[in-house]
């Protein structure tokens, strides 16, 4: 047996180390006759040419009037569809025990499912920092990282990879700290104190680092918009803020009592509440696939699952027993049928804050959900979010146009000169069903192009590093 998972090991860094090898970071691609839905909102548009040098987008239109150059590597995409790299919003990648460090499992998922950024929600900074810093370089096969570090939760964590508060001063300290050790924002749990909560919001403004995360239990959504924060994380405090009884709501713990949310719906106190995340500009990650799966985790868990195969045992043995334990004890006064109903209820509040003009991004909360696999999960999400409301286009910017206004980043989210080189093609197309975004047929990360082998070559990595990992 320990020759055999000597074997594995060696077989896991000999193709790892192949394919960076083999990847090069800095040539010349000119992708031919693609259809670009560059996700403005503009159509599709036909039989064009795109020239890629130096890792950034510098030539594109109809390939009958762009030269190609004569060291390009020339991909013929003809009937098929290039679009923007796409994002994942609400990510964990290292979190303490649940998720050990393993850059070859999460990373390279990631890439092989299309997704060439990320938003970290909270982590390990130090080794995350690594990451980041590697994946910049090239150095490390992975996606671009916007990361967290600890998460500010409340004075007993419910969490690893989080940071204490207990009162004010703690708040502020903690946002100090963060700052300067290289997080490039703050993420807020659910049980920071209410003093905390403001005091980190304060001085966060004043550190000018972005301020997002959970509504804390103490918190009303209202209150959280108009303090700034900039995201709100799978609805939480939202329905509260809907329900005719929120002072009783707010005097209890959260969790149980998914019926009595949908019992004591405002319409009104709705309309008003998306009325102030419009104006304040408060973005919303509703995670959609995560918040399904989570009333149906007890069948999912009995029923076969053909992506186990890239789960590490760290998963299977300790993070998803802990996590199904935690959820089904707070089901304890919820019925199946409050359960099915409230996720048809998020499906409506996602309809409702999307036609009112509140901006959405696509996260899934991977990996730290039961089944919820980096990369695989994003495409669910995209399922979802059309299924609540929005057109192709408009799901498809929640992926890509969206993240890079959010993270103002000028150079991403859309396909235009100059932009950076991070790109998807797909073989079939993703305005006639967002499903087809699972098609992939090629990911340029950042000026680096992987074709279709190289993608399952990613995906055997990872499948020989879960059967050898401990």
């Amino acid at each position: 047996m320990r020759m055999r998972n000597a074997v594995l090991l060696f077989a896991v860094a000999i193709v790892a180390a192949t394919l960076i090898a083999a990847v090069p970071p800095d040539e010349t691609l000119a992708f031919v006759h693609a259809t670009v839905i560059d996700a403005t909102g503009t159509p599709a548009q036909p039989d064009v040419t795109v020239i890629i040098e130096a890792q950034r987008i510098v030539e594109l239109g109809p390939s009958a009037s762009i030269s190609i150059p004569t060291n390009a590597r020339v991909v013929d995409a003809s009937g098929r569809y290039l679009i923007p790299g796409l994002w994942d919003m609400h990510v964990h990648e290292i979190f303490g025990d649940w998720l050990p460090e393993d850059e070859k499992i999460i990373p390279l998922l990631f890439v092989a499912n299309g997704i060439t950024g990320v938003r970290d929600m909270g982590g390990d900074l130090e080794p995350l920092k690594k990451w980041r810093s590697r994946i910049a370089s090239g150095d490390l096969l992975g996606p671009r990282m916007f990361i967290a570090g600890p998460m500010l939760d409340g004075p007993v964590p419910a969490f690893p990879s989080s940071a204490p508060v207990k009162d004010a001063a703690d708040g502020r300290r903690i946002v100090d700290e963060l700052k300067a050790n290289g997080a490039d924002f703050i993420k807020i749990q659910s049980l920071v104190p209410r003093d905390g909560y403001f005091a980190a919001a304060d001085e966060a403004k004043k550190q000018s680092i972005v301020f997002a995360g959970h509504v804390p239990d103490a918190v009303r959504a209202v209150e959280a918009s108009n303090a700034g924060q900039k995201s709100i994380e799978h609805l939480t405090g939202v329905f509260e803020g809907c329900s005719s009884v929120e002072a009783e709501l707010m005097s209890k713990p959260r969790g149980p009592g998914r019926g009595r949310f949908l019992a004591t719906y405002d319409p009104a106190k709705a309309k008003a509440l998306i009325a102030l995340f419009l104006k304040n500009r408060t973005w919303q990650v509703p995670t959609l696939f995560w918040e399904q799966g989570e009333w149906l985790i007890e069948q999912t868990n009995s029923g076969p699952d053909p992506l186990a195969k890239y789960a590490p045992p760290a998963w299977k043995d300790r993070t998803w027993p802990m996590f199904t334990r935690d959820l089904l004890k707070s089901w304890s006064t919820d019925p199946v049928a409050d359960r099915e109903a409230f996720v048809q209820a998020e499906f409506k509040m996602v309809r409702e804050m999307h036609r009112a003009g509140v901006p959405i991004l696509a996260g899934t909360d991977t990996a730290a959900g039961v089944r919820v696999y980096p990369g695989f999960s994003l495409h669910s999400e995209l399922e979802l979010l059309a299924h609540a409301g929005l057109s192709p286009m408009e799901t498809l910017q929640t992926a890509t146009r969206n993240p890079a206004l959010y993270l103002g980043l000028a150079d991403s989210g859309t396909i235009a000169r100059g932009k950076r080189a991070d790109l998807v093609l797909l073989d079939a197309n993703p305005l006639d069903s967002i499903s087809n975004t699972r098609k992939i047929r090629s990911v340029v990360l950042n000026g680096r192009y992987l074709s279709r082998a190289d993608l399952d070559g990613l995906l055997h990595t990872v499948q020989l590093e879960a059967a050898t990992s401990k």
